[in-house]
């Protein structure tokens, strides 16, 4: 079948179709995981459960993130729909499945949302003075003020969404790629920074990088796990070029091929500023420095013109990624919505714009109140409700990721094991990234279980633990009213493995959603 034929065969929602070519794809991709953002806020933990070896660990987190890719890869080959791991759980599983995983995506990108754009207001101000960005109320103002201007531009128009992005990316890795190459040379050269904490002098000085810090001999599995964990939120995001798909040009392969090179492209981003920030002035200055490492190390290597340059790289890291963040999310609502699973409102689209409106103004809205909630629990508890986001985050991704990969073994199940090409890219990639996934969330369940994991207590749980959990399971609730009100969706049966076609021949459409149902075709 043609490439043509195969784009119409794709029931349209909507969108602009076309709109988007391979590298503005990949660029949404790498834009929403937010390298400088992510970096700055976790570099200083990786460091802190395996010192030197945080190189490593950015490269051992990269595979079970390109064996997800390969997953994405496939489905999306067979299903380019931009409800992505929403439609592939239902053709795989069934319908629950599906609908927890889409909910899985959402409240993924909901929980992040307060923390892209507090770090933007932080940061933006971090340009004024550092007295003004510790005034919380003052950088929540500012960014409320983000997430309404990103929501403004999602609904504007998917071409304006893409050229913002190569604005803000291509300046936020120029900086990031100069600060690395900086860092490592002053740490060949040789570095020392002398600091007094309460009377208290420690001085720190710079390590010559090896490739040695990319094996893991030397740390311990727990170690080893940790830092796993850690490093899992640093590369979400990237799956976001596949949420475009029915924007892309060749909706049935570019978004896959983005997938992919947007998870290569990261690993290069995060291999080099890792050996920069931990070379400098070794692994301790860093852990040290874990509310803002990256600003401290810019302090150090960098000119005092070109600090400010760091602090606009990662304020326009994290404004970047506040704005792509809507994109999945609101494409998942409106999926969800055009296929009967959820109020048909959710599926409503701009006949100006062609882009979801109402899908992204709720999530704007609800953002905004979910940060401004965050926020007044922090402000006035000893819980530090709006940290521990980021930490719940990781549960919700682990979640959507998994499904997606265990979904692309079971769904090409006739066709994993034809070839050695097959089992490999679609059963055994696939399903480590899945099974990794799968218990990076058991693991965060359990260690969040006790009230001293961090973060302070709700209820008498860890703040983790409750924000984690409470979300997801509030899912499930939902399903059942969706159940409920919309009948139909929840009678679609998973596609049987005799329909399924060979996702390497020309011909890889599947039937429309819902072809199957419990009374057959």
């Amino acid at each position: 079948m043609s490439t043509a034929v195969q784009e119409s065969a794709v029931p349209s929602k909507g969108l602009k179709g076309g709109s988007l070519g391979l590298i503005a794809v990949i660029v949404i991709g790498v834009a929403s995981t937010a390298p400088g953002y992510s970096l700055a806020a976790s570099i200083g933990f990786v460091t802190d459960e395996v010192g030197v070896k945080a190189p490593f660990i950015m490269l051992f987190a990269f595979v079970p993130m390109a064996c997800i890719a390969a997953s994405f890869y496939y489905l999306n080959k067979a299903d380019p729909d931009c409800g992505t791991n929403f439609t592939w759980g239902v053709r795989a599983f069934g319908p629950r499945a599906g609908w927890i995983a889409g909910w899985g995506c959402i409240v993924a990108d909901l929980v992040i949302m307060p923390n892209l754009a507090g770090v933007s207001g932080q940061y933006l101000m971090l340009l004024f003075s550092e007295d003004l960005a510790n005034n919380i109320w003052l950088t929540t103002f500012i960014g409320i003020l983000f997430i309404l201007a990103m929501t403004w531009i999602c609904w504007k128009g998917i071409e304006l969404s893409a050229r913002s992005q190569v604005l803000l990316l291509g300046t936020e890795l120029i900086v990031l790629g100069l600060f690395a190459v900086i860092a490592i040379s002053k740490a060949f050269s040789g570095t020392t920074k002398t600091v007094v904490v309460e009377g208290v002098e420690t001085t720190y000085n710079s390590v010559k990088p090896s490739l040695s810090w990319l094996s893991p001999s030397g740390v311990s599995s727990s170690a080893i796990i940790a830092g796993l964990v850690l490093a899992v939120f640093i590369y979400w995001g990237w799956d976001t070029c596949v949420s475009v798909n029915e924007e892309a040009k060749d909706s049935s392969t570019t978004p896959g091929r983005a997938a992919v090179w947007s998870t290569l492209i990261l690993l290069a981003i995060y291999l080099i500023s890792a050996y920069g920030s931990v070379s400098l002035l070794g692994p301790e200055f860093v852990t040290d420095n874990a509310d803002e490492a990256i600003y401290a190390l810019g302090k150090v290597a960098l000119p005092t013109i070109m600090v400010k340059l760091l602090v606009i790289a990662v304020l326009t890291s994290a404004a970047a990624s506040c704005q792509t963040t809507i994109l999945p999310a609101t494409r998942t609502m409106l999926s969800m919505g055009s296929h009967g699973a959820a109020p048909e409102k959710l599926a409503r689209i701009d006949p100006k714009r062609l882009t979801p409106d109402f899908s992204t103004w709720l999530f704007g809205i609800g953002s905004i109140v979910w940060y401004l909630a965050l926020v007044v629990i922090s402000h006035n508890t000893d819980t530090d409700a709006y940290s521990a986001s980021i930490a719940a985050v990781g549960m919700a991704i682990a979640v959507y990721y998994g499904v997606s990969g265990v979904s692309c073994i079971w769904y090409f199940r006739r066709w994993v094991t034809k070839s050695p090409k097959n089992f490999i890219m679609m059963g055994v990639l696939p399903g480590f990234g899945g099974v990794v996934l799968i218990y990076v969330f058991c693991k965060t369940v359990w260690d969040a279980r006790n009230i001293d994991y961090g973060y302070g207590t709700l209820f008498g749980i860890g703040t983790v633990l409750v924000i984690g959990t409470v979300l997801l399971i509030a899912g499930v609730p939902l399903m059942l009213w969706c159940s409920t009100k919309y009948p139909r969706f929840f009678t679609f049966r998973p596609d049987p493995p005799d329909v399924v076609k060979n996702p390497n021949s020309d011909d890889t459409l599947a039937e429309p959603l819902g072809t199957y149902t419990k009374g057959g075709r």
